[in-house]
């Protein structure tokens, strides 16, 4: 057999567009989370886990099937990549998380970080139509 003529590309790699994203660096991809962090989403996982079953006992082993087909089309619901993101309200009030008091609620918001990076919009929506590859906001330098 005859080898192809054309050599593939990826147009926009995930990691490999520096002049997009940056440099990336490698303690991120070396070190994991905090301990702390790693207890939490495991409890949290579990609390989810417990409230589903009490919910399938509860209501029929539909419900939680139903809750789940809900969050999925509610999180796909965003507005185009910007100046203003989403805030996925629906979504949050499905999952309770409205009642979270997190530290963006007490601290400054994270996009007002001297080292935030405004979203490429251009690069966004190339990302969502399946064109280009990678996030669609490389967030922090």
């Amino acid at each position: 057999m005859e080898a192809p003529k054309t050599i593939a590309h990826e147009i926009g790699g995930v990691r490999n567009d520096a002049l997009r994203f940056g440099l990336q660096g490698v303690k991120s991809d070396i070190v994991g989370s905090h301990p702390l962090e790693s207890a939490y989403q495991s409890q949290r996982e579990i609390q989810e886990g417990m409230k589903r079953r009490i919910l399938a006992n509860t209501y029929g082993t539909a419900f939680p099937l139903k809750m789940d087909l809900d969050a999925q089309i509610l999180s796909r619901f965003q507005r185009p990549p910007g100046a203003i993101p989403s805030s996925m309200l629906g979504l949050e009030a499905l999952t309770g998380s409205l009642d979270n008091f997190g530290f963006e609620d007490y601290l400054s918001d994270p996009c007002d970080s001297e080292t935030f990076r405004p979203a490429d919009m251009h690069h966004g929506m190339e990302v969502r139509h399946g064109i280009s590859k990678g996030p669609i906001c490389p967030s922090f330098i």
